[in-house]
């Protein structure tokens, strides 16, 4: 058990120890509260909301590996586990043949191989865990509808957010772009999603009848 102890505790995985003993207390945390009727994740919520006047690399990162999708705790676990996985595994490969490699390296590597699998294992989660915001809706619901920019300005690259309110009254949060016949949307603009492809809605900017029309039906 020492020896169990000895290697977590090892300056060279310690990162990633430390890592997963959090993931650990979370995952634990979770579980917990769920049994008591009371779900941490349901109170942090499911959306991220990356408030930006512009793209940028860290915005563009959380879209990237789906935040907003599953619920923020669940996306934290989920970061957390793959990191100290991918830093126990590679630490584990380099002693196993002779090699010494600084724990920072290894840490900065670990990081980014985990990217890809974090995409690609939060995106399968989102199709599993149930979420409030979308029962009786679904995406294509959302055309024609007035959306608010959150992350922007929406233009012909990279996509940004938009949030709007279904029927119900349900928020969401969703990928959006700029019309390619349309100027940059700026953060805060009313938005009308007229079409979706694969990279997610497309927008143009709303007609001021329209938005006037939608806010006197939902009050």
């Amino acid at each position: 058990m020492s020896a169990v102890g000895d290697i977590l505790l090892a300056p060279e995985v310690r990162p990633f120890a430390v890592a997963a003993a959090i993931m650990v207390a979370l995952g634990g945390i979770e579980v917990l509260t769920t049994m008591v009727g009371l779900s941490i994740s349901e109170l942090i919520g499911h959306d991220v909301s990356i408030e930006a006047d512009h793209h940028n690399g860290l915005s563009g990162l959380f879209l990237w590996i789906n935040a907003g999708r599953l619920p923020l705790l669940i996306l934290l676990i989920l970061v957390l586990g793959i990191f100290s996985t991918a830093g126990f595994l590679l630490q584990g490969i380099a002693h196993a043949v002779g090699f010494v490699i600084p724990v920072s390296v290894v840490a900065l590597v670990a990081a980014a191989g985990s990217l890809p699998v974090i995409r690609t294992t939060s995106r399968g989660l989102a199709r599993i865990i149930p979420r409030d915001e979308t029962y009786a809706v679904n995406d294509a619901d959302f055309i024609g509808q007035v959306a608010t920019v959150t992350v922007g300005p929406l233009d012909q690259g990279l996509p940004g957010r938009v949030r709007l309110k279904d029927v119900f009254g349900n928020w969401h949060t969703v990928s959006a772009r700029a019309s390619h016949d349309s100027p940059d949307l700026a953060v805060g603009a009313s938005v009308l999603l007229v079409d979706r492809d694969a990279r997610g809605f497309v927008a143009i900017a709303a007609p001021a009848d329209l938005i006037e029309q939608q806010s006197s039906s939902r009050t």
